[in-house]
């Protein structure tokens, strides 16, 4: 079984890029998420698979055609925040006001109810952790934030790496952590998604997948609608930058083909696992 996850966001606000794009000058950039994400639309229609869009809440208020068209096609509506900001760089307070401001704003715009979050960057980390009450407090009923791995930017290697369900005293919700696996003692690998399905070659992908599965870890994919588009507009940035936003676009879609081809997959809403998580006790 699988999950496959999109988080609708434009090429100039991923974190990558955020020391070079102020975010008051987003509206300066020629955006190009509309397009793409009618690629990724397109794409799925072709495998026959529904799944989720996490939407970030800028893009709601700026596209809510694009976004009203991915709910009309059958696809989950999830929320991605509103300003692409890491939870770990802000107070309870100021995550709570985007978190609610970009849930009404996609509401608004696809026409129905918001369930899920995902947070930028996976930034639901150890020191992050309160999050999850915030998140019930606004009705959420699930999470896909958290990345069992080590990373410069995020991870928490110490969590679960099966979905489990978290109390607050706000009420319970389910977490998703991102896929990883193991091979000979390794510690928590990525796999599925993002620059790790871009950048690693895909026999390494193929055998990530199986190892996971053959542990039981669902697996959860995800990818960008920028990710589908070799020839985006090109931003100066570090190096380490530039390779992960940049390397292999235009293997995306084929990947991604290939991947969806070794399963059957879902969105959240409809694997089954959110309801009988949350009744688990």
């Amino acid at each position: 079984m699988g999950i496959l996850s999109v988080d609708v966001e434009d090429y100039f606000h991923v974190e990558a890029f955020a020391d070079r794009v102020d975010r008051e000058r987003w509206n300066e950039y020629p955006t190009r998420v509309d397009e793409n994400t009618f690629r990724v639309l397109d794409l799925l229609d072709a495998c026959s698979v529904q799944g989720t869009f996490f939407v970030l809440g800028w893009v709601a208020e700026r596209n809510p055609g694009v976004i009203h068209e991915i709910a009309r096609r059958g696809h989950e509506i999830g929320c991605h925040s509103y300003w692409h900001r890491r939870v770990f760089e802000l107070t309870r307070d100021e995550f709570r006001q985007d978190t609610l401001r970009a849930k009404q704003s996609i509401e608004n715009a696809a026409g129905v109810s918001v369930q899920g979050y995902r947070a930028p960057s996976f930034s639901v980390v150890k020191r992050s952790w309160w999050a999850f009450e915030i998140l019930a407090e606004c009705g959420f009923r699930y999470d896909s934030s958290v990345f069992p791995i080590h990373h410069d930017l995020y991870g928490f290697p110490e969590a679960s790496r099966f979905p489990f369900r978290v109390d607050t005293p706000a009420g319970a919700l389910v977490e998703f952590p991102m896929t990883t696996f193991r091979w000979l003692g390794s510690p928590n690998l990525p796999v599925g998604g993002g620059g790790y399905l871009r950048i690693f070659p895909f026999w390494l992908t193929r055998f990530g997948v199986r190892r996971a599965l053959a542990d039981r870890v669902p697996l959860v994919v995800y990818t960008h609608p920028w990710e589908l588009e070799p020839d985006q507009p090109r931003i100066e940035g570090r190096f380490i930058s530039r390779l992960r936003h940049y390397t292999n676009l235009g293997k995306t879609n084929g990947r991604l083909r290939s991947l969806l081809a070794m399963g059957r997959f879902s969105s959240f809403r409809d694997s089954g696992l959110i309801e009988a998580l949350l009744q688990r006790r």
